[in-house]
């Protein structure tokens, strides 16, 4: 009886309502062995009883399936996560923070093409304007947009350390895929490799003292996004969903995953929540309220309601955000300060 074979049959063992295992979650912490009988250590953060229960069940029976074995014993140690000081661990094992790095935030949605790269850029930029120091951390490793929207086409360099330094643009420090690859190479790694990267950007960068790190986080509710929850002390999430339904079906899938591993949501911001003309009319071409309505139905604030408007695709083509202009002169400057004003007020809370 090895430990490499008690991992093995414990791999089998989904944590509840996710495709991971809890040797993948690194929620087993022990593994003691005498001869064959066998004895086990899980540690979960969770306030729902039911989930410990499943865990202890499912890894009584996958101990049993192993041939040989003899008496088995399972301990599952349940922490309360309002009861974790500082939020160092999760449901799914133990997270920590960055150091130097006061707040954590995720910016994320359930669907690609409703802004979220959009949002979180311009709402590094607002919070930098404000006088904090601000990183911001472009997790789409399929999709950078970083480097395009910021207006920067260098390449980091490394310390004395190997940590890689980043960029700096608008106030706001950055790291992004985009910095290491050509404008037209694609990403082709797999699961493991992308959680990887992610966390060389998390954790070998040196971000130095900041007030607030920004996280954009890919589309979806994948290995990436999970990997994140799991391992960082995240200040909160905000998500970001356009106003039709379809958007917001995808946005509670994502609200439903940070759930799961209690991350508080910070709120709601509705983008392209409706075009203006010159004439002052304004035109819900994604619906109308939809953001609103969801927030509500959350019992979440709703951070903000961004317009959309040619401008801001100009701006973000053109590498200077949007949120750099005055609030006299952008609607959606304006938007942007007022949003990154209740981010703060939220985190702060």
């Amino acid at each position: 009886m090895t430990e490499a074979i008690i991992k093995s049959a414990l791999s089998n063992v989904k944590y509840p309502g996710f495709s991971r295992d809890i040797v993948a979650f690194g929620l087993v912490k022990d593994i003691k062995i005498d001869g064959s009988d066998v004895e086990v250590t899980i540690s979960i953060q969770t306030k729902d009883p039911k989930i410990p229960e499943t865990v202890f069940k499912e890894c009584q029976d996958a101990l049993n399936q192993i041939d040989g074995i003899g008496t088995t014993r399972v301990n599952v140690d349940v922490k309360n996560p309002e009861a974790q000081a500082g939020g160092d661990q999760t449901a799914a094992g133990g997270k920590t923070s960055i150091p130097g790095v006061k707040q954590i935030i995720a910016v994320a949605s359930g669907k690609g093409g409703v802004g979220k790269s959009t949002v979180s850029t311009n709402l590094a930029v607002a919070l930098a304007k404000t006088g904090a120091k601000v990183g911001l951390c472009d997790c789409d490793l399929y999709g950078p947009s970083t480097a395009q929207m910021f207006g920067t086409k260098q390449q980091p360099l490394a310390n004395e350390r190997d940590e890689i330094i980043p960029l700096q643009a608008h106030g706001v420090k950055l790291m992004s895929m985009s910095f290491l690859l050509d404008d037209n190479s694609p990403v082709i790694v797999r699961g493991p490799l992308a959680t990887r990267y992610t966390q060389q950007f998390l954790r070998q960068v040196e971000w130095g003292e900041l007030d607030y790190l920004i996280l954009d986080l890919p589309p979806g509710t994948g290995d990436i996004q999970l990997t994140i929850v799991q391992t960082v002390a995240l200040s909160g999430v905000v998500i970001v969903t356009t106003p039709q339904e379809v958007a917001l079906i995808d946005a509670r899938k994502a609200v439903s995953m940070f759930a799961k591993v209690n991350v508080d949501i910070l709120g709601v911001v509705e983008n392209m929540a409706w075009f203006e003309c010159d004439h002052g009319t304004r035109y819900p071409i994604f619906g109308d309220g939809g953001g609103v309505l969801e927030a509500e139905r959350l019992k979440v604030p709703l951070l903000g309601q961004i317009p959309i408007d040619v401008a801001t695709r100009e701006c973000a083509d053109n590498g200077t955000p949007i949120a750099l202009l005055s609030e006299t002169d952008s609607a959606v400057s304006a938007a942007f300060k007022k949003t990154a004003a209740k981010v703060v007020a939220r985190v702060q809370r």
